[in-house]
């Protein structure tokens, strides 16, 4: 029988032992847990959920809900074992979490298929190889990947802004504008929210004060040193409630300097700016630039909803500030997800660069039907771009290693239409109505 070694039982390694089971392959999965615990999880049952209990909103014309469309078209376990498990919460996807952790962990004891190896890998087996020990992979084992990889760049610290949707921003109070006319688009290539003296002050006072996400281990070390200088290791990317807290100015001269800027609703000088950078091809969503930031979410949408034209901001990722542990894939994977220097090796989940619980069930369940098909010597599996799973896949390997950070499903991935739809509702339709089209039309011509 046909064999797949799965390192890790969260979403990602359950789905993809799940989805190989359904094609008549061996599964050998390895957890560390409970042996080995991690900071976050608290049980050894799989697909522990460490964060929210939301996948999300269930509306097809809605990021989440489009993905989780697709997964259930494609026969997801995971969101199967979701649906069977939910709890009030409107239009999302909410679960009781210890009860959905419990029956993926009791679907797969009971798979004859699968075979449970409760320790800690620290080596990479021989054979096909799935790697799905997600953004919490342990020491030993990061150390194996860093020297099968050849990559350095394993580990990574760091601060991330938050990314906001462009429907949501008041343009009648933010301006595009670049500094001294440099740029081209509509004005300029950015977007600017004007201070006056009175409003940073305000923001400034309640940015310092605001709660932040407890850091643990390592984190809390580089945190101290941030906050005591006696590290530069986050110099290039310092949290910006901690560059807040060295004055009240640190801002207004630096990432929210006003200089060569002219705001076409006031003719009075801005105190201060802050600027959003377009992130995604179609313009839908911009991040909010130098606002790295280790605040709770809550916090995020509370104070940042205090920068002029952003009142109403809707948040399509918050920032944060954690260690992570995801490899460079757009230089190491190839389109199946599999190392390119030895195909026997796949990696899904949170470690590949996606985000999000959804995320995660989509690359198992992709790399378990791909990894199937690899010992069936047949070829990879590869969605169309324009399918939220596409997407997904084609920016982990696609994107500019430069760029590249961990992403959660949205629009801004897709190809931008062929012409501009406002408002934001009618535009996210046409958006899901290609993406089911291609889906099917996909689904007619490929057996998966």
């Amino acid at each position: 029988m046909k064999e797949i070694t799965i390192i890790g039982a969260g979403l990602s390694g359950c789905e993809a032992a799940l989805q190989a089971s359904d094609r008549g392959i061996k599964v050998k999965l390895f957890e560390m847990r409970p042996t080995c615990m991690t900071g976050a999880h608290q049980t050894g049952d799989f697909a522990e959920l460490v964060c929210s209990n939301s996948l999300g909103s269930e509306i097809a014309t809605r990021p989440s809900g489009l993905l989780m469309s697709e997964l259930e078209k494609l026969g997801s376990h995971l969101i199967q074992i979701a649906k069977s498990c939910r709890v009030p919460a409107g239009h999302a996807l909410a679960i009781d979490r210890k009860s959905f952790s419990q029956k993926v962990t009791k679907k797969i004891l009971n798979n004859p298929n699968i075979e449970i190896i409760r320790e800690e890998i620290t080596s990479i087996p021989t054979g096909v190889v799935i790697i799905a020990s997600g953004p919490l992979t342990s020491e030993r084992l990061s150390a194996s990947l860093v020297s099968l990889t050849g990559k350095e760049n394993l580990f990574f610290y760091d601060a991330v802004a938050p990314i906001i949707e462009f429907d949501s921003i008041n343009m009648d109070i933010a301006f595009w504008g670049s500094r001294y006319g440099r740029g081209k688009q509509d004005g300029g290539d950015y977007i600017n929210c004007p201070f006056d003296k009175e409003s940073y002050s305000a923001f400034i006072d309640q940015l310092v004060h605001a709660k932040r996400i407890e850091l643990k281990g390592f984190e809390k070390d580089i945190d101290q040193g941030v906050r005591t200088g006696k590290s530069s290791f986050f110099e290039g990317c310092l949290p910006i409630e901690i560059m807040a807290q060295r004055g009240e100015h640190t801002l207004a001269f630096g990432p929210l300097r006003p200089v060569g800027l002219t705001n076409p609703h006031n003719t009075d000088k801005p105190y201060a700016v802050a600027q959003l950078r377009q992130d995604d091809l179609g313009g839908d969503i911009f991040n909010l630039v130098g606002f790295q930031t280790n605040l709770k979410y809550s916090e995020q949408q509370r104070v940042f909803r205090m920068i002029p034209g952003l009142e109403n901001a809707e948040f399509v990722r918050y920032g944060q500030m954690h260690r992570n542990t995801f490899i460079a894939a757009p230089e190491i994977l190839n389109p199946g997800f599999q190392l390119v220097t030895n195909p026997d090796i796949f990696f899904c989940g949170q470690i590949t660069g996606v985000e999000g619980y959804l995320s995660n069930i989509a690359s198992g369940m992709i790399v378990g039907i791909n990894s199937s098909r690899y010992l069936d010597n047949l070829e990879s599996v590869i969605f169309p771009k324009n399918t939220m799973i596409g997407a997904l896949f084609d920016y982990v390997i696609n994107t500019s290693i430069e760029k590249f950070h961990p992403m959660k499903p949205n629009f801004g991935l897709f190809t931008p239409l062929s012409e501009t739809i406002r408002p934001k509702k009618s535009r996210f339709e046409m958006y899901a109505n290609r993406a089911q089209q291609d889906l099917n039309e996909f689904l007619q011509t490929h057996e998966i």
